[in-house]
């Protein structure tokens, strides 16, 4: 790949955000790229393979605030294949980036109008990184790893520790990651272990590539080991206790730094991020940091008042004073007897009232309930109803 093409390839298009996108956003697009991508997903599919390839190129030029801000500025001057002049210059000048990065006959380093060690200082970070022989392969990050767990709805208010059981890349045991079945493997003569290799352009212009010959390990293996067919890298499962904090809600991400895949070369291990599921409880519910709970009482405790007691999530119940005349549906808080929040503390519980009203009643009670009927016969509770509805 020239330097030109370099230059005229639309990272921002490979990756499917905007030129203005933040560093979050590529990071999210690149991580759901690769994994849709990742050949150890698409055996055997070339067109994935190329396309991850691509996605990784661009992700190591946008990831990257000061190579991102090179290659825009590149973008900026020769995206469109010519020089765009400065106000009053008359316009805009096309000629052939070609000549320009490839050195034309007779115009050598100074020519095309004399840019020659001037851009070099401008993009020689973005063509030139590690192109050295002298180089050496720079370690490289594991990947981050996505797990899910279900949890009860107490081990979600309160915290647990739970097993996982992950699988991903990391060094081959049968080789000790060396991708040679002696455990000798030798450098690779293409990029003089470095892993890369120059191409196109010329002066102080040129790319660096992962090598072909070694696959960007920088050894290659005389006798490739069975098990990982010489990359050093092997599918690998581990059992891990993973602890979720105490708090966490349905659907919530977690993100456990360095718990990921193990890196090679000496690099850090990826991430693991923990998606978290909550079964459903049969009595409390959850409002943010808060529980909820509806309780039945009789129409004699919310007509004349009472204590009334609340069951709590894992402790003793609380009693709560019912004022006389409490309606039906009406919500109580009970505090401190809520989820625990990231401070600490603990959220309420709130006490949602819901009136019984019986369908099997004894003689004696229906006797009562006819007195009572009597006694408040004058009372018409849905007079103001009507009255609104005429009014409206």
């Amino acid at each position: 790949m020239s330097t030109k093409d370099f230059v005229e390839k639309d990272y921002y298009k490979v990756l499917g955000v905007p030129k203005d996108a933040t560093e979050a956003e590529i990071k999210k697009a690149y991580r759901k790229l690769a994994r849709e991508n990742h050949p150890d997903a698409n055996k055997g599919d070339a067109k994935a393979e190329e396309r991850f390839k691509e996605i990784s190129e661009a992700n190591d030029i946008l990831g990257d605030p000061k190579r991102r801000k090179e290659y825009d500025e590149a973008r900026a001057l020769f995206g469109n294949g010519g020089f765009r002049a400065g106000p009053g210059a008359g316009g805009t000048f096309n000629f052939d980036l070609g000549d320009l990065f490839g050195g034309a006959p007779g115009g050598g380093q100074g020519g095309a109008g004399g840019f020659g060690g001037g851009l070099g200082d401008v993009f020689g970070g973005l063509f030139n990184r590690g192109a050295g022989a002298g180089a050496r392969t720079q370690p490289r990050r594991g990947q981050d790893i996505e797990s899910e767990v279900t949890l009860s709805f107490t081990e979600a208010v309160d915290g647990a520790t739970v097993p996982l059981r992950m699988s991903s890349q990391a060094p081959c045991k049968a080789c000790s990651g060396t991708g040679d079945k002696n455990g000798t493997p030798r450098v690779c003569p293409t990029c003089v272990g470095t892993g890369q290799v120059s191409r196109g352009g010329s002066g102080s212009f040129s790319l660096t590539d992962p090598c072909v010959d070694c696959k960007g390990r920088g050894l290659i293996a005389e006798t490739p080991c069975d098990v990982c067919k010489g990359s050093g890298r092997a599918r690998s499962s581990r059992t891990m206790q993973v602890r979720i904090p105490a708090g966490v809600s349905d659907g919530q991400r977690i993100r456990l730094r360095g718990k990921g895949a193990p890196g090679e070369r000496g690099g850090p291990a990826g991430d693991l991020y923990v998606v978290v599921h909550v079964d459903a409880h049969p009595v409390f519910g959850r409002k943010d940091d808060n529980l909820t709970v509806t309780v039945p009482v009789t129409y004699a405790e919310a007509a004349l008042g009472g204590e009334v007691k609340v069951p709590t999530l894992g402790g003793p119940a609380v009693t709560l004073k019912l004022p006389a005349g409490t309606p039906n549906g009406r919500t109580m808080r009970a505090r401190g007897k809520g989820a625990v929040r990231k401070d600490g503390t603990r959220g309420d519980l709130l006490v949602t009232i819901e009136v019984n009203v019986p369908t099997d009643l004894s003689d004696k009670a229906k006797e009562a309930l006819e007195a009572y009927r009597e006694a408040t016969a004058d009372e018409d509770p849905r007079a103001e109803l009507f009255q609104a509805a005429k009014g409206a």
